[in-house]
């Protein structure tokens, strides 16, 4: 069991150590032995691999809510839209505001998650998640709108506190290719809550006549993982999977954590990789489904969109099968090629982003002859993206020292939103309707629209290879820093 947590050391021996390695080098930041930390850190007892294995489970299950909820809008999209009376670029904003303050909040959460109890942190914001998601379901007016995009909003506000906190107390519960395993099982709802947001929406809304309903799934089970949370998650010391003596480093300012991350060349060409990504799969996910139905109409010389249309239903099947296929095949290729290849991972997320752009092309072009094969270079493209969810996660985890994790996890999600899928199903229904006012036919204008988003992810590949061309030196810097040691000794010896 060595790749779980060990207990940590005294907190003064542990500072006083540090201290005397990097007094005279730029520190790296800490909360050890600092009464900002509000948890038990330094002085919780070691964590079993049984309680540790029963934490990340119940990470995964709110991970799968927080996903689930994101997408379920996108599922009944065309009941609000007729419901509301809203085109293509308004019923955007739904998404977009919520990504907004989702990237605005996140770097807040990873500055209080580097400092204080993260445990804590994360009830509330859930708490907040579960009373503004089930508040949204009771907007009963059509002149409405803007207060369900006013409540969309503060579900960002509490996703944010979850989603930048939790991969990190993962990297401090194992440590090694444990570790990437448990990432993987962690990141690996994001497809599977997404594919079950727009079944579960689909269909909850199909079944009752209202869309209202299928928003109130989430906050039912969301009350269960509330619960869990309290009960089983631990706040384990910050690098305590990293050190054998659980090392705490020395405090540092919020600004001088961001000039490190910005100069980790991984961690900034990565976050490109990802900001790539995050637009790609977040106009995919919010159009697809619309647009399918648009193309079967299309064919049918049928107007507008059925309400009752499986394709909610197909696209989050093949987002499931997909996702799931797509992280467990990333997942053994990085641990395979990991020891022979120092940049294995960043070469794998590059081949996941340049061979499915084409798939996604291919989708796009031939949804007006047949649904059958848009399909099918759909849940390719899937697959393809889907290598890359947990390993990006570990890159992070292994090239950010421990006490900025939440912070790097914080600035990759502001960044990757802000210039990934806050805008993009904004941007892409935007570009629709403007080129409906030419086209006057609401497929044709957002199958062209649609066609960014392989260029996009052509992008987002070359990104991850300048990012292969660093990662083995920034890895190593973050293992000598975590470790206690000076990564640059000849300059410490000049001084």
């Amino acid at each position: 069991m060595e790749d779980v947590a060990p207990a940590a050391a005294h907190p003064g021996t542990e500072k006083a150590g540090l201290v005397r390695h990097l007094s005279r080098v730029s520190r790296y930041g800490s909360v050890a032995g600092a009464q900002l930390d509000m948890g038990p850190s330094s002085h919780t007892a070691a964590i079993s691999p049984r309680r540790a294995h029963l934490a990340v489970a119940v990470l995964c299950y709110v991970n799968l809510l927080n996903y689930m909820d994101r997408y379920t809008i996108a599922g009944v999209l065309s009941r609000i839209q007729t419901f509301f009376g809203i085109n293509n670029s308004t019923s955007g904003l739904l998404q977009t505001v919520f990504i907004c303050s989702f990237m605005l909040l996140a770097p807040v959460f990873g500055y209080l998650g580097d400092r204080y109890n993260r445990k804590l942190i994360m009830v509330v914001g859930l708490s907040v998640w579960l009373v503004t998601t089930l508040g949204s379901s009771f907007i009963a007016r059509e002149e409405d709108f803007w207060l369900l995009v006013l409540m969309r909003a503060l579900i960002g506000t509490g996703e944010a506190s979850y989603s930048t906190i939790a991969p990190t107390i993962i990297g401090d519960l194992f440590t090694g290719t444990k570790r990437t395993l448990m990432i993987s099982y962690f990141y690996i709802f994001i497809p599977v809550g997404s594919g079950l947001g727009y079944i579960a929406g689909s269909k909850i809304a199909n079944a009752t006549g209202d869309w209202r309903w299928a928003l109130r799934l989430n906050p039912i089970l969301g009350s269960v993982g509330l619960l869990l949370l309290l009960i089983f998650i631990p706040n384990p010391p910050r690098g305590a999977a990293d050190s054998k003596e659980g090392v705490h480093m020395e405090q540092t300012s919020y600004c001088e954590d961001v000039r490190y991350l910005l100069k980790n060349r991984t961690f900034v060409w990565s976050t490109l990789g990802v900001t790539a990504m995050a637009f790609v799969t977040g106009a995919l996910a919010f159009w697809t489904p619309l647009f399918l139905c648009l193309a079967q109409n299309m064919n049918m010389k049928m107007n507008g969109c059925s309400s009752d249309s499986n394709n909610s239903f197909i696209f989050g099947l093949i987002t499931v099968a997909t996702g799931i296929v797509g992280v467990a095949v990333g997942t053994w290729i990085s641990r395979r090629l990991r020891d022979r290849v120092a940049n294995a991972d960043p070469i794998i997320c590059a081949v996941g982003m340049l061979s499915s752009a084409p798939c996604f092309f291919l989708a796009i072009l031939l949804a007006s002859n047949s649904i059958a094969a848009t399909y099918t270079f759909i849940a390719i493209g899937e697959t393809l993206l889907s290598l890359n969810w947990a390993i990006l996660a570990d890159i992070l985890l292994y090239v950010v020292v421990p006490t900025r994790r939440a912070t790097a996890e914080a600035l990759q999600i502001m960044v990757c939103h802000l210039l990934g899928d806050a805008g993009s199903p904004y941007l892409l229904g935007m570009i629709s309707d403007a080129l409906n006012k030419y086209e006057q036919q609401s497929f044709r204008s957002l199958q062209y629209s649609f066609f960014l988003c392989p260029f996009v992810g052509v992008l987002g590949g070359l990104f991850f290879l300048m990012a292969a061309l660093y990662i083995k030196n920034d890895r190593k810097t973050a293992e000598i820093l975590t470790a206690g040691h000076d990564p640059n000794p000849d300059v410490e010896a000049r001084t």
